[in-house]
């Protein structure tokens, strides 16, 4: 990182700027961290994340003793040029705790801190849609279309998804937006109950994906 580059970023009084860590697959908020102008240097050479470490006051690299490291697919920078966004591939759990991320505590109406653990503020509409899929599966409840599905088996399932794809196709030709938005929303539904029926998750499509676009392969070890 050139000296110019440094000059553009705004870092605070105690030189350091937030660095929002995102799974680069599907948008999970990993973790916050802190960065000085040697961490971000040091993120943008090696293609690791690193920071400054408030409490120990020392630079560190994330994953240096667990081995949970954080590799740099992409990196970006707030209007303001006080954030840095981290898009990285992590190396198994971000958090301490051993949790996927960082943010696993709810907080309810009152705005206190909801007992337990959730995996809600993971990954985004899609993700949830599939929770409430798997939910459904394993308590069933009655009057849910969901339920309904996965008590009609797998070929029922089957059925709605070749259906939905025809509805699709219908919409596609006939050129209308609305339509288009709405069949490709049933469609994608009914293609998430077939990953919930076999417990499959979006992260594995997810993964075959960042496969094929050639960028998922974790940097060799030096």
């Amino acid at each position: 990182m050139n000296q110019t580059t440094v000059d553009h970023i705004k870092f605070d009084q105690q030189g350091l700027l937030a660095a929002v860590v995102q799974d680069w697959l599907d948008g999970t908020v990993l973790m916050l961290g802190y960065m000085n102008q040697e961490a971000l240097a040091k993120t943008v050479a090696s293609r690791t994340v690193h920071f400054w470490s408030r409490s120990r006051n020392k630079l560190w690299e994330k994953g240096e003793t667990s081995g949970h490291k954080l590799h740099v697919k992409e990196l970006f920078v707030d209007c303001d040029r006080d954030t840095i966004l981290v898009k990285a591939q992590p190396v198994g759990p971000t958090c301490h705790t051993g949790e996927r991320a960082c943010f696993f505590s709810g907080l309810d109406e009152q705005g206190l801190v909801a007992g337990g653990k959730t995996q809600d503020a993971a990954g985004g509409i899609l993700e949830s849609v599939l929770r409430t899929i798997l939910s459904r599966r394993s308590y069933p409840q009655a009057g849910s279309y969901t339920t309904k599905l996965f008590e009609g088996g797998h070929d029922k399932i089957l059925k709605k998804v070749a259906e939905e794809a025809g509805e699709v196709l219908l919409a596609s030709k006939g050129g209308k937006k609305e339509e288009i938005v709405y069949e490709v929303a049933d469609l994608f539904f009914h293609t998430l109950m077939v990953l919930g029926y076999h417990g499959l998750s979006l992260q594995d499509i997810y993964e075959e994906l960042g496969r094929r676009s050639g960028k998922s392969g974790l940097r060799p070890e030096k």
